[in-house]
């Protein structure tokens, strides 16, 4: 593809915009390990709230723990890859500090999911036992 026929401006309307994060996503779940075990965790918690018929105050804490991890992990590679960009790979005190605060934004987030699994999860599966 010529430099010409890359996307160099704004977006033009709303579809390209959502077509460009789409493929942000899909992206990102290609070339991330973390991402696809992420996904894979969300679908397991989605399945087993389904099982176990959660309420829909539990179906929000479950979501909002989700989108958050896979939210984090998003901009965690972001920043990776801007990093990564601007130090040609050079090693950068500053720059690890970026890559590590960000990488600890997803460790929180996927703590604060581990948590609210645990509140939903632990007492119905306890129930069935």
């Amino acid at each position: 593809m010529a430099l010409k026929d890359k996307q160099t401006t704004k977006n033009r309307n709303l579809l390209q915009s959502v077509r460009h994060a789409f493929m942000g996503f899909i992206v990102v779940a290609r070339l991330e390990r973390n991402m696809r075990w992420h996904l894979l965790a969300g679908l397991l918690a989605l399945g087993c709230g389904w099982w176990l018929q959660l309420a829909q105050n539990e179906w929000l804490w479950l979501c909002l723990a989700i989108f958050l991890v896979i939210q984090s992990e998003i901009a965690n590679t972001v920043v990776e890859n801007v990093v990564d960009l601007l130090t040609a790979r050079h090693y950068d005190l500053a720059a690890k500090y970026a890559k590590d605060m960000a990488a600890a934004a997803v460790l929180f987030a996927a703590l604060f999911a581990i948590l609210v699994g645990l509140i939903i999860f632990l007492p119905k599966l306890l129930q069935l036992l």
